[in-house]
C-alpha cells in the first residue's frame, strides 16, 4: 500500500486570523481531491512549540514544515534586492498594490527568492498596509516620533526609514518583540492592526496611528525538494489552492481590520486618521531614502514598485 504524501503546513499565529484560515483553504482543497492519498496536517503557531516566528523559514527550508508563510521583509538580508519592497509609502491602496503583486513584482520577488532559496514561492498573502501604535503620545507628525523606540521587522530599509522619521528603530523577532512592549522597553510597534489585535498590543498601547507607511506581502513558500518530487497533478493542484487561497485570504483580511479598528477603540484606543497634509509629511521625511534606492536595487526594481 503506497503512503500517503505528508503535507504540513505551518505558520506563527492563531487558527482564527487570515493566514490560518489560508492554510485550511489549501488543506481542504487537496484533501477533497486526492483523499487518502495526502495527509495533511497544521501547525497553526510555531511559537506555541517554542520556536521564534522567523523559524519558519528554516522549518520550511529543511523540509520540518512543507509549506509556510512570512513576511518578504525577514528574507531580506539573505536576499537584499526584496527590499525594494519594504521602501514607504509605495502604493496608494490596496488595489494598486494588489496588481503589483499579482504582475511584475511578484514574478521579480519570486525569481530572486528562488534563486538563493529551496523554496518554491506559489503566491502572496496580504499583510497589508501597516500602521504605528505606541504607549507614550499621539503620533501626527514625524516630530511626535522623535526618541520612541520601536520594533521593527529585520530590514534595514525599515529600519532607515524610522530613523529618517526620528524614532529609534529596534530590530526584533516577533516573539521578542511581545516580551519587550509587554515589559515596556520598547514604546511602539508598527503592523496591520489586525495583527496589532491578534498579538494583544491593543491592550498595552493607547495611540495607533494610520499612517500606511509600509505595505507588506507574505510569500507563500514550500519545500522546493519536496514539492519538486510530487506527481505533477499534485504539484498543479497546489498552485491552483494557492492562487484562490490568496483572494480568499485578501477577503478576509478587509474584514479583520475592519473588526481590529472595533476591538482598539472598545479597548480604550485612540485611531488617529492623517489629514492630506501630515501624510505629506511623512513622505517628505523619508525621501532621502527613496532617493537612494535606484542606487541600491537597480532600475528594473524601482520600475516595479511604480518608481522607475
Amino acid at each position: 500500500m503506497t503512503e500517503p504524501i505528508a503535507i504540513r503546513m505551518g505558520g506563527y499565529g492563531p487558527p482564527t486570523t487570515c493566514f490560518s484560515k489560508g492554510l485550511k483553504f489549501i488543506g481542504d482543497r487537496l484533501s477533497a481531491e486526492f483523499g487518502g492519498d495526502v495527509a495533511v496536517e497544521y501547525v497553526w503557531n510555531i511559537m506555541d512549540q517554542g520556536h521564534r516566528a522567523d523559524e519558519i523559514l528554516d522549518l520550511v527550508e529543511n523540509g520540518t514544515l512543507t509549506l509556510g508563510y512570512q513576511s518578504s521583509s525577514y528574507l531580506t538580508d539573505h536576499i537584499p534586492e526584496l527590499g525594494v519592497v519594504d521602501l514607504p509609502f509605495l502604493f496608494r491602496d490596496n488595489d494598486s498594490a494588489r496588481a503589483a503583486i499579482d504582475s511584475g513584482l511578484g514574478r521579480f520577488l519570486t525569481k530572486r527568492i528562488e534563486e538563493k532559496t529551496n523554496f518554491r514561492v506559489l503566491g502572496y498573502f496580504e499583510n497589508g498596509f501597516r500602521q504605528i501604535s505606541n504607549s507614550v503620545r499621539p503620533v501626527r507628525t514625524p516630530a511626535d516620533l522623535v526618541g520612541v523606540r520601536i520594533r521593527v521587522l529585520p530590514s534595514k530599509v525599515q529600519a532607515r526609514t524610522f530613523e529618517l522619521l526620528g524614532a529609534r528603530p529596534m530590530v526584533m523577532d516577533l516573539s521578542e518583540a511581545l516580551a519587550a512592549l509587554k515589559a515596556g522597553s520598547v514604546d511602539a510597534q508598527e503592523n496591520p492592526l489586525a495583527n496589532t489585535v491578534t498579538y494583544g498590543v491593543h491592550k498595552l498601547h493607547r495611540f495607533h496611528t494610520l499612517t500606511n507607511h509600509f505595505y507588506i506581502s507574505r510569500p507563500i513558500f514550500l519545500n522546493r525538494t519536496a514539492f519538486d518530487a510530487w506527481p505533477k497533478a499534485l504539484q498543479q493542484a497546489m498552485r491552483r489552492a494557492v492562487k484562490d487561497a490568496v483572494m480568499f485570504q485578501r477577503d478576509l483580511a478587509v474584514e479583520e481590520d475592519r473588526a481590529a479598528r472595533q476591538a482598539i477603540e472598545q479597548q480604550g484606543g485612540e485611531l488617529t486618521h492623517l489629514t492630506l497634509g501630515q501624510q505629506a509629511a511623512f513622505a517628505a521625511a523619508v525621501m532621502p531614502l527613496l532617493d537612494e534606492a535606484t542606487d541600491m536595487y537597480g532600475r528594473e526594481a524601482m520600475r516595479l514598485v511604480g518608481q522607475g
